[in-house]
């Protein structure tokens, strides 16, 4: 039997507000899952997307929680009634064997509106079995929505792309909700000192809530020699002068102007010494900047981007689980904001806006 949905869509015409469809998801095909919606991320890449010339109608959101509807055929890792969380990265550590259909919703006019994998900005979803992993049965079904992106991406970007080590020093330029995951898995992780950095005084005394030891406020200061007075080391780098620096830093905005302060804020390589530092890109970047290539090259720096935490969910989910039951990733507090699928607009507004403070979702009835 189809299944009757509500579904946030995004006009085909540039600068129109999102509207609620009602609409009806078809049975699953053979890989398919029908999820009933507990609650869903609005994540700051959607905006991109929205501000995005398209073909088509679109359906927005790739992170949440729901109760399994309906399974196909072929569907044998979870069945009707078990909790998942949906996310845009393939479930397992194998690599897939077929490249899944990107979820789509027919509106009642007959037209398509598609979507670039998974769509959660809706009361009901279908997505691939490649996109739902199965949830423990103890966990929250609201702010662990965030799970499927804002924490796989920052979190793994600090465990798995950069392989953070206990003792290691960390910088985490931009504090939003994938900011905040990132410092969180630096701190569940042990290293010291981590350091956020951010615009607002106020998102700064929030990071120390998350696994943040020092703050520093970018409209202060110049954020990378404030990083290197904060981190002085022994030794000398390679042109003899004194070495300074944090181990890895992530830049979590894509802002032109942290993208290009995330490799400067690393360390010096020390003379004769077998280290290297690494700088992650996290964010989506909205410009290239000009890179120091000479500073990369003499002291061995490396840069690299982060695609998703380099997160295979099945693997990674039951970890931040264990840190949330331990008190290290603090996702009921890191949820700052709820809204109704019907405030849709006003959520995308208040995240436009610089109004959030750490995640916002949307939850459902």
């Amino acid at each position: 039997m189809p299944t009757p949905a509500r579904v946030a869509v995004v006009p085909q015409e540039m600068g129109q507000p999102l509207r609620i469809e009602s609409v009806e998801l078809p049975d699953p095909g053979p890989t398919d899952v029908v999820v009933r919606q507990f609650a869903s991320g609005v994540c700051h890449s959607q905006l991109h997307e929205i501000h995005t010339p398209r073909a088509s109608d679109v359906v927005l959101g790739h992170e949440s929680t729901g109760e399994v509807v309906a399974v196909g055929s072929e569907v044998s890792h979870v069945a009707p009634g078990d909790r998942v969380f949906v996310t845009w990265l393939p479930r397992s550590t194998q690599p897939p064997d077929r490249r899944p259909a990107m979820a789509q919703v027919t509106q009642d006019d007959g037209t398509l509106a598609t979507s670039l994998g998974v769509f959660t900005w809706a009361d009901h979803t279908i997505a691939d079995e490649m996109f739902i992993v199965p949830m423990p049965d103890d966990a929250p079904t609201d702010v662990t929505a965030i799970i499927g992106c804002a924490v796989m991406t920052g979190a793994g970007a600090v465990m798995n792309t950069a392989g953070v080590t206990a003792g290691s020093s960390v910088a985490v330029f931009g504090v939003g909700g994938v900011g905040l995951s990132a410092l969180a898995a630096a701190k569940a992780l042990g290293a010291d000192p981590i350091i956020a950095v951010d615009l607002s005084e106020e998102k700064l005394d929030f990071a120390k809530r998350h696994g943040a030891t020092i703050g520093v406020n970018a409209s202060e200061c110049d954020p990378v020699d404030r990083i290197h007075e904060l981190t002085p080391r022994e030794g000398l780098d390679l042109m003899g002068a004194p070495c300074s620096g944090v181990d890895f830093a992530f830049d979590c905005i894509g802002a032109e102007a942290t993208i290009a302060q995330v490799a400067p804020s690393l360390r010096k390589k020390r003379w004769a010494a077998d280290e290297r530092a690494v700088a992650v890109l996290v964010g989506i970047p909205v410009a290239v900047p000009t890179i120091d290539i000479g500073d990369l090259l003499m002291h061995e720096k490396h840069l690299t981007g982060s695609i998703g935490g380099t997160s295979h969910p099945e693997r990674d989910f039951p970890i931040y689980m264990d840190w949330y039951r331990r008190g290290d990733l603090d996702l009921d507090s890191l949820v700052t904001q709820r809204f109704a699928l019907d405030e849709i607009n006003e959520a995308v507004d208040a995240l436009e806006n610089g109004r959030i403070a750490g995640r916002s979702i949307l939850v459902f009835d």
